[in-house]
């Protein structure tokens, strides 16, 4: 089995509370030049972006910028450059962290892959590392675009395929998204509005080992990905010159119940194991609705995605690194009895999911 060696998890320094972040989209809004922050509260609409924010789950997050930045980024190009620059940092220190934590040589990896849907880097975020991380000259590299928030438990289950082949190789998954570089100003949709209420910044590693090597985490048993057909418009991104433009169909929560429910209890069923046999969730915290929704699918307990929920409370959505920073929190924390199943589970664009089976 693949054995996971360390998760480190990364946050910028710029940390807000729910309603500074409102206060400045407010004021960001589209509308007259030159409107002061402290006058968002007249903005048209701004009660309604109030509620929105507060019913979110979220509390504070964290961006890659000072909160005041954001309105003097003009185009797309110009957030794509604070990408790229802010992704090494992030990257770098994320990777770092978990290689330490492992306790592996950067020289001893064989495998990188990156996942991150919030920016465009050619070369890659990965390959701008490499060097100055002191990988070797012939690491495999393997970037992955596309994913959404399905990136983190998809890329997991990357290095599983890849170790299993490989017994003595080490591989790290390094997941960046910045979901505040794709702010849409002028997109007055609902899908934005709720995007904005709900995703932050961060970055996190994973180092994982084949069979071999000895590492301090839990075993990856199976990984499953899945595609639900005729899904494709309900999540994602419309690509334009301005960037990034939020796609978020009102259906997931109802797709999540009718797919991803009776999904899960199939992957489960062929491991023989049944949703209330799992001690350990690392649910993507995709927002309230399907939070709620995971739970009323699978029959669980509310305290089962407890670390999800407070996840969404203290740093929003990450996107792809949520399900890595819940899986730190969890090795971090009081850990489940050893030998007792763990789940990693997110969705992400296609409509898609991507389950995990760990056994702690």
């Amino acid at each position: 089995m693949t054995r996971i060696g360390a998760v480190h998890a990364v946050l910028p320094p710029y940390r807000y509370e729910q309603y500074e972040i409102t206060e400045a989209l407010a004021s960001m809004a589209p509308g007259p030049a030159g409107r002061e922050p402290e006058r968002a509260s007249r903005v048209p609409g701004h009660d309604v972006l109030a509620r929105l924010h507060a019913a979110s789950g979220v509390r504070t997050r964290h961006l890659a910028l000072p909160l005041e930045s954001y309105a003097r980024l003009t185009s797309f190009g110009e957030a794509n450059d604070r990408f790229i620059e802010q992704a090494q940092v992030l990257g770098g220190e994320a990777v770092r962290g978990a290689l330490d934590a492992a306790g592996i040589a950067p020289d001893e990896v064989d495998l990188v892959i990156s996942t991150s849907v919030t920016g465009v880097a050619a070369p890659s975020v990965e390959a701008r590392l490499a060097g100055k991380l002191g990988l070797r000259p012939d690491v495999k590299r393997l970037p992955l675009f596309g994913l959404g928030c399905a990136g983190g438990a998809a890329g997991l289950a990357r290095l599983h395929d890849y170790l299993r082949a490989r017994p003595r190789a080490v591989a790290v998954l390094l997941s960046v998204e910045l979901c505040s570089l794709t702010l849409q100003r002028d997109d007055t949709s609902a899908a934005n509005a709720v995007a904005g209420s709900l995703f932050g910044d961060g970055a996190a590693a994973v180092v994982a080992v084949g069979r071999e090597r000895e590492a301090a985490g839990p075993e990856v048993v199976a990984a499953r990905s899945r595609l639900y057909p005729d899904t494709e418009g309900l999540l994602g991104w419309d690509i334009g010159a301005g960037g990034f433009r939020i796609v978020l169909g009102g259906e997931l929560p109802e797709l999540v119940r009718r797919h991803v429910g009776p999904e899960v209890e199939d992957f489960l069923a062929g491991h023989g194991l049944k949703p209330r046999d799992v001690t350990g969730w690392v649910c993507h915290p995709g927002g309230p609705r399907v939070l709620d929704a995971v739970r009323e699918a699978l029959d669980l307990p509310a305290r089962a995605l407890e670390a999800s929920w407070r996840s969404l409370a203290e740093v929003g959505n990450l996107s792809s690194a949520s399900v890595l920073h819940i899986l730190r929190d969890v090795l971090d924390g009081e850990r489940p009895l050893p030998g007792s199943p763990g789940l990693v589970l997110a969705m992400g664009p296609g409509f898609c999911s991507e389950t995990v089976l760990l056994r702690w």
